[in-house]
C-alpha cells in the first residue's frame, strides 16, 4: 500500500513537471481579463493557466476605496497559493504592480513557485522601504499632465486611497502600441486601484526563502509606465537570472501576445527544467 501510495506521487509530480501551471497576475486596475489572448494561447497549447483577480480588480466587486493595506489586496492570490498541493510548483508571472504581489508569495511559498516572472514589472525585494524604492517602482506619469481620477475612501483631507489613469490618456500612456479594440475593452473594464494599499507593500520575512525562487525580468522598450530606466535601475537591484526584451507598449499581453507567449514558453524550457 505505501509503495502505492508513493508512486502515485511520483507519478503526480512527475505531470505536474511535465504540464506547467502557469499563474497569471495582473497590475493596478486591471483583472484577469487582461491576460485573455495568453491564457488562450496556452490552453491551446495544453498548459494549465490560472489567472488571479486581486482584491477590488476584475470580477470581485469589494470598493478599492475600503482596501487600505497591501496584505488585504494581495489576499486572492496568498489563498491560490496556500490551497494548492505541496507537491505542485506553478510559474508566477506578474505584470506592472502584480510584480509585488508575485514578490510576496516567494516569500511565502518558495516551494510553490518553480519560476517567477516579471513582465514590465515592480521587482523590489523587500517592497517600499525606502525612497530609492518608491523612485524604482513607481510610475511618474508627470509628463503626461493632470492623468490621475483620484478617490478618497478616507475623507478628502486624507491621502488618496484609489487612482485609474482617465479614460481620455488610457490609450496615450498605457496602450500606445496595443490594437484599438483592445485599449477599447480596457477602457471598459479597468477599475480604480487601490494605490494607498500598494504603498503599504513591505516584505519583511525570510530574505534566503525568496532567493530560491528563480527569477525572469521581461522588460518593454517602449513603456510609458514603468519607464525602461526604472526596470533597469530595478534589474541591477535585484538582478534576475535572465533578462529579456519585448518590443512593446507597457501592455505585451495585447501589442505582443505572440511574443510574449513565446518568451514565457522559452524561459520556462530553459530555466525549470522542462
Amino acid at each position: 500500500m505505501e509503495e502505492e501510495v508513493m508512486m502515485s506521487m511520483t507519478e503526480k509530480e512527475t505531470a505536474a513537471m511535465n504540464n506547467p501551471h502557469f499563474v497569471l497576475v495582473h497590475g493596478l486596475g486591471g483583472g484577469a481579463w487582461c491576460w485573455y489572448k495568453i491564457k488562450c494561447l496556452m490552453e491551446n497549447s495544453g498548459y494549465k493557466v490560472s489567472c488571479i483577480d486581486l482584491k477590488g480588480a476584475g470580477t470581485d466587486r469589494s470598493d478599492a476605496n475600503s482596501i487600505v493595506s497591501f496584505d488585504d489586496y494581495n489576499k486572492p492570490l496568498m489563498d491560490f497559493m496556500s490551497a494548492l498541493p505541496h507537491t505542485e510548483q506553478v510559474i508566477l508571472v506578474g505584470h506592472s504592480a502584480g510584480g509585488l504581489s508575485v514578490t510576496q508569495a516567494t516569500h511565502k511559498f518558495a516551494n510553490k513557485i518553480r519560476l517567477a516572472v516579471y513582465v514590465a514589472a515592480t521587482m523590489l525585494k523587500s517592497g517600499f522601504l525606502t525612497d530609492q524604492d518608491t523612485k524604482d517602482g513607481v510610475p511618474d506619469l508627470s509628463q503626461f499632465g493632470d492623468v490621475y481620477e483620484l478617490g478618497f475612501g478616507l475623507g478628502a483631507e486624507q491621502p488618496p486611497t484609489t487612482g485609474m489613469v482617465k479614460k481620455e490618456f488610457q490609450r496615450k500612456i498605457i496602450y500606445q502600441m496595443s490594437p484599438q479594440e483592445d485599449s477599447t475593452l480596457a477602457a471598459l473594464l479597468l477599475r480604480p486601484g487601490p494605490t494607498l494599499a500598494l504603498q503599504s507593500a513591505r516584505f519583511k520575512e525570510d530574505g534566503e526563502m525568496v532567493e530560491k525562487v528563480g527569477r525572469i525580468y521581461i522588460k518593454t522598450m517602449h513603456d510609458n509606465v514603468i519607464k525602461p530606466e526604472q526596470q533597469e535601475a530595478m534589474i541591477k537591484r535585484w538582478p534576475p537570472s535572465q533578462v529579456h526584451v519585448l518590443d512593446s507598449d507597457h501592455s505585451p499581453f495585447f501589442s505582443a501576445p505572440f511574443s510574449l507567449f513565446g518568451l514565457l514558453l522559452k524561459v520556462v524550457a530553459t530555466s525549470a527544467g522542462y
